[in-house]
C-alpha cells in the first residue's frame, strides 16, 4: 500500500492519542469524517496499524525494577534460537525482546516489582533454559525518554 501525506497525518495523530476521535481527527486534518473513517480502516486492513494498546504508567502499578538483559546464545543453530525466543517471549517478565547483531544474540527489557521478583526470575525461569550461555544485566536507573516516531514519506 502507497500512503499518500494524509495517510501519514492519520498515523501520527494516531501514535499522540490512539483515543482520538475520527470527527477529532477530521477537524485536525480539514477532512470530512467519513474519508479519515475510510483511510483508518483501509490502514487496519493493510496491517500498517497493527493494533491499539494503552501505556501504563508501570511505576503506579508497582513495577519498579527495570533491567536490559545481554543474553548470548551456547549454540546458534535456527532449532536453538527459534527455541530460545519462544520461551523468553512467553515470560511475563520480559516486556520487549530483540534477535541482535554484536557481541550477544538476544537484547531483552525485564520489568519486575522488585530485585527479589528479578532473583526468582533469573533463578526459576531464564537459568533453566538450555539454550542459556550467559547474561550481563543493566539496571536502568531512570527512564528519560518515552516516544514514537513521526512517520514521514
Amino acid at each position: 500500500m502507497k500512503l499518500d501525506t494524509t495517510d501519514i497525518r492519520i498515523l501520527n495523530l494516531l501514535q499522540e492519542n490512539s483515543r482520538i476521535t475520527t470527527k477529532e481527527m477530521a477537524k485536525k486534518l480539514s477532512l470530512t469524517t467519513t474519508p479519515v473513517f475510510e483511510r483508518v480502516k483501509k490502514l487496519e486492513r493493510e496491517g500498517i496499524i497493527e493494533k491499539y494498546v494503552a501505556i501504563i504508567n508501570q511505576k503506579k502499578m508497582g513495577i519498579i525494577l527495570s533491567a536490559f538483559l545481554f543474553i548470548s546464545l551456547k549454540e546458534h543453530t535456527r532449532r536453538h534460537i527459534d527455541k530460545f525466543q519462544k520461551d523468553v517471549d512467553s515470560f511475563d517478565e520480559v516486556t520487549e525482546s530483540f534477535h541482535i547483531t554484536g557481541e550477544n544474540d538476544f537484547l531483552l527489557k525485564v520489568e519486575v516489582k522488585d530485585m527479589e521478583a528479578y532473583q526468582k526470575f533469573v533463578f526459576t525461569k531464564l537459568s533453566v533454559l538450555t539454550q542459556l550461555g550467559s547474561v550481563k544485566t543493566q539496571f536502568i536507573l531512570a527512564q528519560t525518554k518515552q516516544s514514537f516516531p513521526n512517520i514521514e514519506l
